[in-house]
């Protein structure tokens, strides 16, 4: 079941609303990102000397160069721990465009489905970021602790969480928030591995810029074939 909504929701990828959300996601992304490495490097040239005098080594320039560099794989390492929330909060932002045009074409029988309101869906996806980000902070703490099982404890936190949102916002839009609680009670360890599939992309460069959608759209599918089988 996961395999083929997620094999479902890459062969709509060219869909024009599918398009429409993935650059606006790319548009947030790369101004996030270039505002964080803006910040670092006004913050380097205030607060640091472009020459340091060290003992037994003398005068050493380019101070800025060095700290710029070093600032832009700080960046790079951060962006893999916080490309999850900030994607996911996306997602949750716009949720209703990708699962309205999946219904659209894979189940047209149905009828529309409640808009969820702007304002409910950002408060929804603030209060869930900043859930994601403590988990994420603590993932980065526990990676130094774990060694190499650090991928396999980020993966399975947020696989956890987005599972759980994803599948929780695609679910209430048809049958409601308690309902939809309990069918992702129902089927924990289905949503459970589906929120990993989706997280472990998140770690990867350009690929992750595509997760918010492909997501959406793949909860979209798991809940209407999870719901069907309930009957």
């Amino acid at each position: 079941m996961i395999f083929s909504a997620f094999l479902a929701a890459v062969g709509q990828l060219g869909d024009r609303r599918f398009m429409r959300v993935l650059l606006l996601g790319v548009a947030l992304s790369v101004a996030l990102l270039a505002a964080f490495y803006a910040g670092l490097l006004l913050f380097w040239n205030t607060f640091t000397p472009d020459t340091l005098t060290l003992p037994l080594i003398g005068e050493v320039d380019g101070l800025h160069t060095l700290l710029g560099w070093g600032s832009l794989l700080i960046m790079l390492i951060l962006s893999i721990f916080l490309m999850v929330p900030v994607a996911a909060a996306f997602s949750g932002i716009f949720l209703d465009t990708v699962a309205d045009a999946v219904e659209a074409r894979h189940y047209p029988k149905l009828a529309p489905a409640p808009r969820i309101p702007m304002w409910d869906a950002i408060i929804e996806a603030v209060n869930f970021t900043g859930v994601l980000i403590a988990v994420n902070v603590l993932a980065l703490m526990l990676w130094f602790t774990v060694g190499p099982l650090g991928p396999l404890v980020l993966w399975a936190l947020n696989g956890y969480l987005i599972g759980r949102e994803y599948f929780q916002l695609a679910a209430m839009r048809r049958i409601g928030r308690p309902a939809a609680r309990q069918l992702r009670r129902d089927n924990r360890l289905t949503i459970l591995a589906a929120g990993m599939l989706m997280a472990a992309p998140l770690t990867l460069p350009i690929i992750n810029l595509f997760i918010p959608v492909l997501g959406a759209a793949t909860f979209t599918h798991i809940f209407h074939r999870l719901n069907q089988r309930r009957g």
